[in-house]
């Protein structure tokens, strides 16, 4: 794993997520794709398993220093680092190559990260929720169409060749 990189690469996505994906937003300013979602689904499937679950957990923590509502840190560090980790283990097992199948997957985990975010922040005293209905369906959904997109320059960038289940099991996992 090239860490230089992958530290510019959620670097360069976070600033995007909070600065520059608002003007491709669709209808109102909270319908845009979560950038770091779509890096998460990309290191689950292409990473190795232990490197899977450390870039999970970095990318959950980038997700929670660039949400909108400030002063909760934690609810996406562990959803987007359980979710990740288990999108890892599954992916050891089904193999998730086309697009249409990337679509969907980062559709759930989309759904279940921002599920579970805002069950861990409902917790919170001072719990307070954007709009979750854009959270839990419609950035999911923007992030899923566009996400196979990005797929492409993302493994260019991190010099990550197409890893198959056959590749996988003959280095003993």
């Amino acid at each position: 794993m090239r860490w230089f990189r992958f530290a510019v690469l959620v670097l360069v996505a976070t600033v995007l997520q909070t600065s520059l994906t608002g003007v491709i937003a669709l209808g109102r300013p909270d319908i845009k794709p979560d950038l770091l979602l779509i890096l998460l689904v990309f290191f689950a499937i292409r990473a190795d398993p232990q490197n899977a679950v450390l870039t999970s957990f970095a990318i959950g923590l980038a997700a929670d220093l660039s949400s909108p509502v400030r002063g909760h840190m934690g609810p996406q560090i562990i959803s987007f680092g359980v979710f990740g980790t288990l999108l890892a283990d599954v992916h050891s097992i089904l193999s998730i190559r086309r697009m249409p199948h990337q679509a969907a997957t980062i559709f759930v985990v989309g759904v279940l990260t921002a599920l579970l975010s805002h069950l861990l922040t409902f917790f919170r005293a001072d719990a307070g929720v954007t709009n979750p209905g854009a959270e839990l369906l419609w950035q999911p959904l923007y992030s899923a169409l566009l996400g196979p997109f990005l797929f492409f320059p993302v493994a260019w960038w991190m010099r990550m060749a197409r890893r198959s289940r056959r590749d996988t099991f003959a280095r003993g996992r």
